[in-house]
């Protein structure tokens, strides 16, 4: 067999580079479950944040359609309470960076109202974040992030 016979890969996509960064900050020690809940909770807000974040829809060779999903990257990383807190102060601070909270009362809520009313009960410098996420300026969101560890 010739090397002219073998496959050939695909050449490799070129990334783009995104002016913004997307984490999502997740508390130590919540459970997988927790994690994945607070995640998908946190995405769903960042994905609304502005216009043009979601690309196009998704099909399959069977012509099968499926939603779109963020345009780029989202990156997963875990710290301690004094850095969420920080994180969300420093985030809500500026006008450029989105951010979606999730409090540890919202495990015990049911739906969309009695969430809004678990954060709204509660002073900002004394929400009992278990994950926070963030888009904006790269630079920025990595400030705001930094101390922080890639989740395992």
């Amino acid at each position: 067999m010739t090397t002219a016979s073998l496959p050939t890969a695909p050449p490799p996509a070129t990334s783009p580079r995104f002016d913004t960064k997307v984490v999502v900050l997740l508390s130590e020690g919540l459970a997988a479950w927790q994690e994945l809940n607070v995640t998908s909770f946190l995405m769903s807000g960042i994905t609304v944040s502005a216009p043009g974040l979601t690309g196009e829809p998704y099909s399959d060779g069977d012509e099968n359609v499926y939603l779109p999903m963020l345009r780029q990257p989202v990156l997963v990383m875990t710290a301690d309470a004094a850095l969420l807190r920080a994180a969300r102060a420093k985030a809500t601070a500026r006008s450029d960076v989105a951010i979606a909270v999730y409090t540890r009362e919202l495990f015990a809520t049911g739906h969309d109202d009695a969430n809004r009313a678990a954060v709204a009960s509660v002073a900002a410098v004394d929400l009992d974040l278990v994950g926070v996420a963030l888009r904006g300026p790269r630079n920025a969101i990595d400030r705001m992030v930094k101390g922080a560890r890639l989740h395992d």
